[in-house]
Formats: structure tokens, sequence, C-alpha cells
């Protein structure tokens, strides 16, 4: 305790005070350094903001070491901000590799630019869902899944071609690219539940999926919070479409739609189907018609 009071008394107490200030300002070369360092730590986040970072910190660890041997001639000074750039150098030589040893399938690069990118998600965090899945063929009038037969242990995104989704024969809507597959079946779902597919999709040209296994996109989210998130938005934004898909098919008359809001709207719109009489009343007071 001793030797700590006698240290802040020989800090604090017995250093000399600054009675008077150097008038003159210094060189050109630590001016530049200071405002690289400044401009250097508005850098931001992801790989891009740290070579923005590493390379301004870097030229102005430089520029104090070049001030430190030509104006202060200090020896200390020079080593200190010397082995700074250098390490900050490394350090962007390391992050510019990373970013150049980023590269993608063709069909993960269109599915990047198309969806992922417009939304701002980087890179790094791309390759990151991309690792995780694989690309798959499905050839024309081959079937995805088949209803009541396929069970649900996959999530999976069209790239190229399209789907057509049938129940009991009967057509429903179509999957374009950059859609989900099984967006429905996947929400239905909770992580430890197991479940079979109520719809048939068919090929009606030759696809090209990206798919992610059931039990990894799980492990995935757990690990990654944001993904988790962005996938969740990914989904529900997909099941709004093919919900929208379906009102548009869903009518009476030649004018009229049903409201998507209504409960069970699919089998109300089957003539065979039998109505209760609450069913009825539904159907009688949310409908709507395009003027």
């Amino acid at each position: 305790m001793e030797r700590n009071s006698s240290l802040w008394k020989n800090l604090i107490d017995e250093h000399p005070v600054c009675t008077s200030w150097k008038q003159e300002a210094e060189g050109a070369i630590y001016q530049l350094a200071s405002i690289l360092f400044v401009i250097g730590f508005m850098g931001g986040s992801g790989f891009f903001g740290l070579l923005y970072v590493f390379s301004l910190l870097g030229l102005g660890f430089l520029c104090s070491a070049v001030w430190a041997w030509v104006d202060v001639c200090a020896a200390d000074i020079f080593s200190w901000n010397f082995v700074l750039f250098v390490m900050c150098f490394m350090q962007f030589v390391h992050i510019a590799y990373q970013v150049h040893s980023i590269t993608f399938a063709r069909e993960f690069q269109v599915l990047y630019s198309s969806l992922f990118q417009p939304l701002g998600i980087s890179l790094p965090v791309f390759r990151t869902i991309a690792l995780s899945s694989e690309v798959v063929t499905l050839e024309k009038e081959h079937c995805y899944a088949m209803q009541g037969k396929t069970s649900i242990d996959k999530l999976s995104l069209l790239v190229s071609g399209r789907i057509r989704v049938t129940v009991d024969g009967e057509f429903l809507h179509y999957i374009f690219p950059f859609q989900f597959l099984d967006s429905p079946e996947w929400d239905s779902l909770r992580p430890m539940e197991e479940g079979t597919f109520q719809v048939t999709l068919t090929a009606e040209t030759d696809c090209r999926y990206v798919s992610w296994r059931r039990k990894k996109l799980y492990l995935l989210f757990a690990q990654h919070r944001y993904i988790s998130r962005l996938f969740s938005v990914l989904i529900g934004s997909d099941i709004a479409d093919k919900l929208y898909a379906l009102n548009d098919r869903v009518h009476v008359g030649k004018r009229c739609h049903y409201d998507i809001r209504l409960p069970n709207y699919y089998h109300m719109s089957s003539p065979e189907m039998s109505r209760s009489p609450l069913t009825k009343q539904f159907r009688n007071s949310r409908q709507y018609c395009n003027k």
C-alpha cells in the first residue's frame, strides 16, 4: 500500500508541471498521422470495415514512425510505431486473403446477388449459410415431395426452374425462383416434431435448388441468432406470398374473392365439401369483390 501511494505521489505531486508550452506545431508528417488515426477509427464492422480500419491505422503508424525518426529522433517512439505498423499490415493482408478466398458456385452467386445482398447480408454471413447447404438438381416431372408420403426433413430454396404444387390432384400454385419449396411445412413443425407433406411438389421444368437439412439448419440457428432471425423473416415473407397466390384462386363467381384471413379457405372453396352454418356465415360476411 505504501509503495502504491509513493508511486502515485511521484507521478502526480512531484512530477514537474508544464509551465510553458511549445510554440511551434509539429511538422506535417505528425499532423497527417493524427488525421489518419481519426479517419481510421471511423471504420465499420465486417471484413471490408476491418480492411478500412487497418489500412488507415497502418498508414498512421507509419507516418508516426517517420516523424519519430526524422523530427523527434527518438528510437523508442520509432520502434513502437513501426511495430504497430507491421502488425496492422499483417492484419490487412490476412483479412484481404480471407475476402479473396470467399468463392461460391454459380447457384450461390445468383442466390446471393438476387436475394441476400439486397437485404444487406455480408459475404462472410452468407458463406456460413452456404456451407451448411447443398445444391440439388430436380429433373422435369420428378417430384420433390409427395402428399402424405414425404417426410419434412429439410428446407429448400428454388434457384432455377418452376415447381407445381397440387393437393389431391388439384393445382394450387407455382413456386418460382428464389422462393422456398417447403416454407409452410417448415413453419408448421417445432424443432423436435416430425411430419409429412400435405401437398405434392412436381418440377414442371428442370430445376436447381439449395437445400438445408433440418437438424443442421437448427444447429446453425442455435449458433448464430442473426441467421435465425434472417430465415424467420424470409420464411414468413415466403408464406405470405403463397397465401396471396392461393387467394387468387379461391373465388366465387367471376369477380369475387375470399378474404385470405378466412380459416380453412381451401376446403371452403371445394364444392364437394360439406359446409357448416358457421362456415356459411364466414363465407357470406368475409367476401369482397374486385371492382
